[in-house]
């Protein structure tokens, strides 16, 4: 999941250099680029949904529901706990719903549109990988990009 992710090696805003001004503004009106947003919104907004509908649920029925919270389950845990800690599973839960549909869904979609307004990626002799078709392809080409050194700390 982590380990994948590779940061750029382009002169962007980010790294000091500069983006000729309108420069992504045809993406904008791509067709893939709306259908990329509406996407990442749309799950964005369902992840939100979901995560604070748990913690507002938790909330109201530990303000409300008090004889249904203080219920014994197993020895001294109570129904407040259990609940309580399936908020960490549900955390844990969605991250891995939202990575698993950005892979499926958001990423080849991303990485098409990077190509054509950026160009191939740059490895660590300067060079462009070779060309490849998409999918797994195209993610084991990026396998030899520049990776972050972290001073000797992996």
């Amino acid at each position: 999941m982590v380990g994948d992710s590779e940061p750029s090696r382009r002169p962007g805003p980010e790294r000091g250099g500069r983006v000729r001004p309108g420069q992504y503004a045809p993406a904008a009106r791509d067709a893939r680029f709306r259908l990329l947003r509406a996407r990442f919104l749309r799950a964005a907004a369902g992840i939100v949904l979901v995560s604070f509908g748990w913690y507002f649920a938790y909330v109201v029925l530990s303000a409300f529901a008090r004889g249904f919270m203080a219920r014994r389950v197993a020895g001294s845990v109570n129904v407040a706990l259990l609940l309580g800690l399936t908020q960490f599973a549900a955390t844990f839960v969605l991250a891995w719903a939202y990575t698993a549909y950005a892979r499926r869904r958001l990423d080849p979609l991303a990485d098409e549109l990077r190509a054509e307004l950026d160009g191939p990626p740059v490895t660590r002799d300067g060079a462009a990988p070779a060309a490849v078709a998409d999918g797994a392809e195209r993610r084991e080409a990026w396998r030899g990009t520049v990776r972050p050194d972290f001073g000797g700390l992996r």
